[in-house]
């Protein structure tokens, strides 16, 4: 599920991006490696665990950002009988990462790769995730190779998972994919994206699932000040993002019938969650009428319009509650759903990136093989939960203040300037004291130095008093 993105330009030593270097360093965030860790992810780069089966005929392709080069995901589709068939190949990091080493001990100290708007603090060496491990084009790659075949309507009728050899062909980026679905001009491996993902976003829509495109944050350094833009999500990131969905929804009904297994889950979002995302549709002028749902109002809005993308970034809200439960012995835990997904689901795509990821395929391929999982995942998973809500709070962490400094160098050239806000938010024992939001630029903050109650959801206007990214605070007052 999406975080907040942001991506900041800029010299290194501009004041924003020399704000963020300093909270890497508040936060104590693990950024080198130790020499014994790199020696051996360079060990294993060069003698990786390989597979018995060979896929390398298959002309994979990947779909990722033009700059990135840390691809764990590849896939090929096409047509079978009425149906498809899905062949997503996942970069096996357990090929490269040995149980008990000092490589696995780093990856469970870091837990996840961080995301900071200048930088990403990675969870794997770069030996590893940017290259040996990485499903590069034109590099054999060992990976677990998912086949998944859909029915006319695009639901799972068959799903298999092995360990395989494979070598991605193209390198391909979100806006030339679809330029070439929007011409007529792709393969059909490639043109079958749009098919399956229109499909599998019908049926998201039939069980009551939602998935949010949050655009992405660019905050671009200009004359001495900073902007923001939005980048909008494309039809084919989103496309994307449904095989993704596909393959964690098929992982979860793998480990759930082996009766062993990590679920992603997230509660139903409680009332006042929503309800303080309503005052915020509110404060943007977003039309929300109490009859529609949450997700018909989500699936509403257009992301290139600067009101509904802040909208977006803030229905992130609802997803802090998701979580990791393990079980054994087929007790599924409680809940075992995930509410935004409308079904179990499980994270198994990213494992260059995300801890649990590596953990889920094996159990996933133990499942279809009729195995017992093997003992250094049985060991781990009943910690496993913890080390990812741990790892979860210090990306959360990263996020919020990652947020605040932006906002900050933002508005660090306007205090004492008018803004028209509206109340999304009022402390229940300080009512004079609440969060603002902002209809432009879109910014939420503190408000506070007033001596009347905040007028909740209503408009007000605001005189901005402090914006120090250095402090990481934006504060207003009643004007």
């Amino acid at each position: 599920m999406p975080r907040r993105k942001m991506l900041v330009t800029g010299a290194a030593e501009a004041p924003l991006r020399a704000a963020l270097q300093e909270l890497r360093t508040t936060l104590d965030v693990p950024q080198d490696f130790p020499p014994e860790v790199l020696a051996e992810a360079a060990s294993a780069a060069r003698a990786p665990r390989l597979p018995g089966h060979d896929a390398t005929d298959i002309p994979f392709f990947t779909i990722d950002p033009p700059a990135s080069v840390d691809l764990d995901q590849a896939m090929y589709l096409s047509r079978r009988g009425g149906g498809f068939r899905v062949q997503y190949a996942i970069a096996d990091v357990a090929a490269f990462v040995a149980p008990g080493g000092v490589l696995d001990a780093e990856a469970h100290r870091r837990v996840q790769t961080l995301y900071f708007p200048d930088e990403k603090v990675p969870l794997h060496p770069a030996v590893l995730s940017e290259g040996a491990a990485s499903l590069l084009p034109d590099h054999p790659a060992p990976a677990l190779l998912w086949q998944i075949d859909l029915d006319a309507e695009g639901r799972t009728v068959a799903t298999e998972v092995r360990r395989a050899l494979v070598r991605s062909r193209a390198k391909l980026d979100y806006e030339g994919v679809q330029r070439q679905i929007d011409a007529g001009t792709a393969e059909e491996p490639l043109a079958l994206l749009r098919d399956i993902g229109l499909l599998r976003e019908n049926l998201e829509r039939e069980r009551g699932g939602i998935s949010l495109n949050v655009p992405e944050q660019e905050v671009v350094e200009r004359d001495g000040s900073y902007v923001l833009a939005y980048r909008a999500v494309l039809p084919a990131d989103a496309w994307n993002a449904q095989i993704s969905l596909l393959t964690g929804m098929a992982a979860a009904d793998l480990m759930i019938a082996a009766g062993t297994g990590i679920l992603r889950t997230l509660p139903t979002a409680p009332d006042g969650a929503v309800a303080r995302l309503r005052r915020s549709a509110k404060a943007l002028h977003i039309d929300w009428p109490h009859h529609v749902s949450y997700a018909d109002v989500v699936r509403s809005l257009d992301p290139h319009n600067a009101r509904h993308a802040a909208f977006l970034q803030e229905c992130t809200s609802l997803l802090r509650g998701a979580g990791y439960s393990s079980f054994t012995g087929g007790a599924l835990p409680s809940p075992a759903l995930h509410a935004a997904v409308a079904d179990e689901y499980t994270h198994c795509t990213a494992p260059l990136r995300r801890l649990v990821d590596r953990y889920a395929g094996e159990l996933c391929v133990a499942a279809v093989a009729g195995q017992e999982p093997p003992e250094w995942v049985s060991v781990a998973l009943e910690a496993l939960p913890k080390e990812m809500a741990d790892g979860s709070r210090r990306a959360n962490t990263v996020e919020r203040e990652c947020v605040d400094i932006v906002e900050a160098a933002l508005l660090k050239e306007r205090i004492g300037e008018i803004f028209d806000a509206y109340v999304v938010d009022v402390q229940e024992d300080e009512p004079a004291v609440g969060t603002v939001h902002l209809e432009d630029p879109a910014v939420i903050a503190r408000i506070a130095g007033g001596e009347a109650k905040l007028p909740l959801g209503e408009r007000l206007r605001v005189r901005l008093t402090q914006a120090d990214p250095g402090s990481a605070k934006v504060r207003f007052a009643p004007a």
